[in-house]
């Protein structure tokens, strides 16, 4: 329970009748996930209940859904879209022992929890939760409420910036707008579509970045995302979207944004992808305009600093031999654990980084550009009333660097979610080729081929990284199937002469993902591994 070293933040609400408690859930809902604890307080008929079957609906989708209070059953779970909510009320419950019989811990593991009448639970309680405190206000009313949300440990600056985002759809005529969980990226962000209830007002995405990272340090008291340049706050975000869309390019157009809480209110720029088909394939004309893009991106005289706000820049980053080299170690870090291999000694481990230190190198004297850095197909949205390459709207761009231009190249035909083909690889390359040579009669395509195949690699063995820490770290498995293919990408860019030393260290260490398992994950489509391909020219 509660104590003096545990910090918290509180947030006083008034509900004067059901369909403002309607709106609270729904705050709610949008903002809990899996592994997180909302206690309920209140006396008898204060409305503990009729909340949590309020998110829980809201979770659920379904307005009728049947959400008896389990004053008697103790605890009921319910398997919803997102994640599982175990619903509990500790009325009748008088010692720890009773819980313990229940089932407690093992319904809890990896769900929601909507905890009513927690003073019963004692220790159990964790540090880190969300306390709703609801209170009758009869000389108001018999539906007004009183509520106090408090926010313990992480809690916290969770709910400073839900009330953040509730002031700010207040402000901008959101404020009754129905909140629809987006599904994201693998990043700390979030993202709701907000559907106005004027239909003629149309939709509007909320972008949410958490105000606070537990990051730990890795070297010389920098994060992993400080090394790699990753974005931390909304004000990347900001400055390469308005920066894109002054240059001609479909970032969503910014309406409102609160700096400070990490939110922004963006132009809803649909959902209509690049892929199509089960398993999902390329659709060649839009891969034709998304290299067409890069063509112009990589043509153009780009600043290296972006305003933000008044008196507010933002730099973009160069993506430095330090960035690059602490990417690719997440083999190590994540990869080889998850495949059971123990982490190579430090001397084989100097030998990998020398091979990489070498080839990258060869790039940091050569001109650079924006790398948008997740060029692919589920950052890319088409737009076919627009024409040109406005018809390829940009969402993931954030963590964008200043590196070589064949980086996003390799991150969209390399696509960790997709196939691509070899013979579309060609031809898309070929394009690209084709493109930069009638800008620039310079441009080497051969050059160019080989910084392709070395950035394809790193990026690849980066991604296997990444797919395992989410697996293992936060508890992600979904992202397991996708191994195959990108272990395929790796070794069609290993292939490639220039990179024959680093193959035969991989060949010598690394081993291939297992096969995907067989069971299918909801609303994603399931991976098939593409052959490997003969290198590229």
């Amino acid at each position: 329970m509660p104590n003096s070293n545990n910090p918290r933040v509180t947030w006083d609400i008034e509900l004067p009748d059901e369909d403002a408690t309607r709106h609270l859930a729904m705050d709610l809902a949008i903002a809990i996930g899996p592994g997180d604890l909302i206690t309920l307080a209140g006396d008898l008929g204060a409305g503990k209940t009729m909340l949590a079957r309020a998110i829980i609906r809201y979770l659920a989708g379904d307005e009728r859904l049947q959400v008896p209070s389990p004053t008697f059953t103790f605890l009921q779970t319910y398997e919803l879209p997102r994640f599982s909510v175990v619903h509990a009320d500790l009325y009748r419950v008088t010692t720890l022992a009773e819980l313990a019989e229940l089932g407690w811990q093992e319904a809890a593991e990896g769900a929601a929890v909507l905890l009513e009448w927690p003073d019963r639970a004692g220790a159990l309680i964790q540090a880190d939760r969300l306390e709703v405190s609801l209170a009758l206000a009869p000389d108001l009313g018999p539906t007004h409420r009183n509520v106090r949300l408090t926010g313990f440990g992480a809690w916290g600056a969770r709910l400073t910036q839900l009330r953040a985002a509730r002031a700010l759809l207040d402000a901008t005529g959101y404020g009754s707008a129905l909140r629809q969980h987006l599904q994201g990226d693998a990043s700390i962000r979030s993202y709701e579509r907000l559907y106005h209830d004027k239909i003629d007002e149309g939709t509007a995405v909320l972008m949410k970045v958490p105000l606070k990272s537990d990051e730990p340090a890795l070297r010389q008291g920098r994060s992993y995302s400080a090394i790699a340049h990753l974005a931390e706050n909304v004000r990347p975000f900001a400055a390469l979207a308005r920066a894109l869309h002054k240059l001609g390019f479909s970032a969503p157009e910014i309406y409102a944004a609160d700096l400070e809480n990490g939110l922004l209110l963006l132009e809803d720029l649909g959902s209509e992808g690049f892929v199509a088909g089960d398993p999902p394939v390329p659709i060649e004309e839009r891969y034709e305009a998304a290299i067409d893009l890069l063509v112009a991106l990589h043509s153009m005289e780009l600043p290296e600093v972006l305003p933000v706000a008044p008196r507010i820049d933002h730099r973009i980053p160069l993506y430095d031999l330090d960035a690059l080299l602490i990417e690719v170690e997440l083999l190590f870090d994540w990869y080889l654990p998850h495949r059971g291999r123990r982490v190579p000694d430090a001397a084989t481990r100097e030998a990998f980084l020398t091979l990489w230190r070498v080839k990258l190198g060869e790039t940091m004297a050569e001109p650079k550009t924006w790398v948008l850095r997740d060029f692919h197909s589920p950052n890319l949205l088409w737009l076919p009333e627009r024409t040109g390459i406005a018809r390829v709207g940009l969402l993931d761009f954030q963590d964008a660097v200043l590196g070589p231009p064949a980086y996003d190249a390799a991150a969209l035909l390399m696509d960790a979610r997709v196939d691509v083909s070899e013979a579309l690889e060609l031809k898309l390359l070929s394009r690209y080729a084709i493109g930069r040579g009638a800008y620039d009669p310079a441009f080497d395509p051969a050059l160019f081929a080989s910084r392709y195949v070395m950035l394809g690699a790193q990026r690849a063995t980066k991604i296997l990284g990444i797919f395992a820490r989410l697996d293992r770290r936060d508890r992600k498995p979904q992202y397991l199937r996708h191994l195959p293919r990108v272990w395929n990408y790796l070794m069609r860019a290993l292939a490639h002469p220039s990179l024959a030393e680093l193959k035969a260290w991989y060949r010598a260490h690394v081993p291939p993902p297992l096969p995907p398992t067989p069971t299918p994950v909801a609303n994603a489509p399931v991976a098939s591994a593409a052959a490997t391909s003969p290198p590229l020219p």
